[in-house]
């Protein structure tokens, strides 16, 4: 008789933790899901937005240079007999138009995933950003391993997005980049000391980031007071 009583206290206070405790965890779950949705659509929008700036770069930079280019020599077989002088000018024009389309593919082909960071990891990459840099960068890489290449491809986009900010808007005379590993997260922070009043507003350079961020799951934050100093910091997934 004893035996049945307890089963039945068990079945009991069973029913009454799932009663208690069901309602929360499918909340809890809708809400991750709902989380989960809303990043992926913000990772599917910043690809598009990439995807058109890419477009639009090589539409309006290497593309045009190279048709230049091609009207250029045209001009010059036409000149070659009758004018070779004329001829040698346009090839020359010609060459420095070449010369011109390939240090823009060159640049496009880095800002799209720049070979050093496949090749040598962040580290390597991000001292080569902080050495474009038009503000001394101080640079602190400290990973036991690389990270998963979606994650290395984020932080080195959300520093190189963040010193270009420094250069165009803070107005500051220092900069530093640190990334580090705290347990399963990659932790990116990218100070300076200029006047501060950096936003992540709508359709802006951090809220993309902040975009990038969100596909993977992380997370980006920015501290700006108005004055300064500014540090925008990114909690990215080790594990992706």
């Amino acid at each position: 008789m004893t035996l049945y009583v307890v089963r039945g206290v068990g079945y009991a206070h069973g029913a009454l933790a799932r009663a208690l405790l069901g309602p929360d965890e499918r909340q809890s779950l809708r809400a991750r899901t709902a989380q989960l949705r809303a990043s992926r659509a913000r990772g599917v929008d910043a690809a598009e937005a990439e995807r058109r700036r890419i477009e639009r770069d090589l539409h309006d930079g290497a593309q045009q240079r190279l048709l230049a280019v091609a009207m250029d020599l045209g001009r010059a077989r036409a000149k070659l007999e009758h004018d070779p002088v004329g001829a040698q000018e346009l090839i020359q024009q010609a060459h420095a138009g070449a010369k011109e389309a390939i240090a823009e593919l060159r640049n496009l082909a880095r800002g799209i995933y720049p070979a050093i960071l496949t090749d040598r990891g962040l580290d390597a990459a991000i001292s080569a950003v902080a050495a474009r840099a038009q503000v001394p960068v101080g640079v602190e890489v400290d990973l036991p391993t690389r990270p998963p290449a979606a994650v290395e491809s984020i932080a080195y986009f959300i520093v190189s997005e963040a010193l270009t900010n420094v250069t165009k808007y803070a107005r500051a005379t220092h900069a530093s980049v640190r990334i580090t590993r705290d347990q399963s997260w990659i932790i990116v922070e990218v100070s300076d000391n200029g006047v501060g009043g950096a936003t992540a507003t709508a359709g802006g350079g951090l809220a993309g980031l902040a975009d990038r961020a969100a596909g993977i799951d992380g997370i980006l934050t920015v501290n700006s007071p108005l004055g300064g100093p500014t540090v925008i910091r990114a909690d990215l997934p080790s594990v992706w």
